[in-house]
C-alpha cells in the first residue's frame, strides 16, 4: 500500500516556501506515495482542510513568493484538545507522516505533535534565520537582497539631498537581516535587539560623517531593536540642529517577505523538500531538515523547540569595525 504523507506551511511566509512544497510533493510522488496539502497551517489540521495534491497542483509555483497552502495563527493548536483533533483528522485521511515548513513557533508545534506519537519532519523556513539546526533558512537570501536593494536605492536619494536615512528592516527578536544588510549596504550604524544602543553615539557618528564631507549617512535598524526607526527619528529630531544632515526614515516592513524567491532560495527549498522525504523514507521522525556547512542534515526537534539561534559575535564586531 502506498505511503501517505502531508505537508503544511506555518508561521510567517518566506520566499521559497512554494518551492519546498513542490519538492515534497514531487519527491513523494516519485516514490509512488500519495501526497496531501494542509491549508492554513495548523488551523487547517484542526478544521480538516486537507486535500490530495498532484504534480500538476504544484506546477508553476517555484517562482512564486508566499505559500500556495496558506498560513494562519492557531491558538487552539497550542492546547492538547486542539492537537488531538488535528491527529484525528490526519488519521481519518490515513496520513502516515507530516512535513511542517516553518520557523521557531511552527517547529515547536511539530515537536508537540511528534511527542504525541505522530511522525513529523520539519523544514527550516524563516527570514529571521534564528532557527537552531540550520546555518541558513528558506527565505533569508531573498529577504536580504530585497532589503539591500532598498538600501542602495535610498543611498541615491540621500546623496542627492544630503540626508541621513534610518531604514527599518524586519526582525522583532532577531537582528540577522539588519546586521547582514547593514554590512552589505555600507551603513554607518546598525541597531539590533541583541545589542544595547546608545543613541548619543549614533548622533556623534552622523555628525562625524557630515563633517568628513559625506553626502549621506545610513542607519539600518531592526524593528525589534530598543531604538527602531520611530525611536531614533524621535531622538534625532530633538537633536537635529547638531547632526548636520536632515533625517528621514523608511520602514520596509512586509515587502521583504513577499518577494520572488532568489535562485538560492529555490534550490535550498528544493533540497530541503527532498531531505524531508528521505527522512520519512528511512523513518527518521521528530527532526528538522536544515543545512550545516554544505550538507543537508537533520537535527532532533527537541534540540530546537523553544530555542533561538544567536547572532555570531564576530560578525557583530565586524559591523562595528566597518562603521
Amino acid at each position: 500500500m502506498a505511503k501517505r504523507i502531508a505537508v503544511l506551511t506555518s508561521g510567517g511566509d518566506a520566499p521559497g516556501m512554494n518551492a519546498a512544497i513542490r519538492s515534497v510533493v514531487r519527491c513523494g510522488l516519485s516514490r509512488g506515495w500519495v501526497t496531501y496539502g494542509v491549508y492554513s497551517g495548523f488551523k487547517g489540521l484542526i478544521s480538516g482542510t486537507i486535500e490530495q495534491l498532484t504534480t500538476r497542483d504544484v506546477g508553476g509555483v517555484i517562482q512564486r513568493g508566499g505559500t500556495l497552502l496558506g498560513s494562519a495563527r492557531c491558538e487552539e493548536f497550542k492546547t492538547v484538545d486542539g492537537r488531538e483533533l488535528a491527529l484525528r483528522n490526519l488519521n481519518q485521511k490515513g496520513i502516515e507522516a507530516l512535513v511542517v515548513i516553518g520557523g521557531n513557533g511552527s517547529q515547536t508545534g511539530s515537536y508537540e505533535l511528534n511527542m504525541m506519537g505522530f511522525p513529523v519532519v520539519g523544514i527550516a523556513s524563516t527570514i529571521d534565520n534564528d532557527l537552531v539546526g540550520s546555518d541558513i533558512t528558506i527565505g533569508v537570501d531573498t529577504a536580504l537582497n530585497i532589503a539591500l536593494e532598498a538600501i542602495d536605492r535610498l543611498k541615491v536619494t540621500a546623496s542627492s539631498h544630503q540626508r541621513a536615512f534610518i531604514i527599518e528592516v524586519m526582525g522583532r527578536k532577531c537582528g540577522y537581516i539588519a546586521l547582514m544588510s547593514g554590512i552589505a549596504g555600507g551603513a554607518e550604524a546598525i541597531t539590533l535587539p541583541e545589542v544595547k544602543t546608545d543613541p548619543e553615539e549614533l548622533a556623534v557618528t552622523l555628525r562625524a560623517a557630515y563633517e568628513h564631507g559625506k553626502s549621506h549617512a545610513l542607519i539600518v535598524a531592526a524593528e525589534g531593536a530598543e531604538y527602531n526607526a520611530a525611536k531614533l527619528a524621535e531622538y534625532f529630531y530633538a537633536n537635529k540642529e547638531r547632526l548636520g544632515f536632515s533625517i528621514r526614515s523608511t520602514i520596509l516592513g512586509h515587502v521583504q517577505r513577499g518577494g520572488t524567491p532568489s535562485a538560492y532560495d529555490r534550490i535550498l527549498a528544493s533540497k530541503f523538500g527532498l531531505g524531508a522525504v528521505e527522512a520519512i523514507e528511512r523513518e527518521e521522525y521528530g527532526v528538522l531538515v536544515g543545512i550545516k556547512g554544505n550538507q543537508v542534515l537533520t537535527t532532533p526537534l527537541e534540540e530546537i523547540a523553544g530555542k533561538t539561534k544567536q547572532l555570531d559575535p564576530a560578525v557583530i564586531q565586524l559591523a562595528k569595525t566597518l562603521d
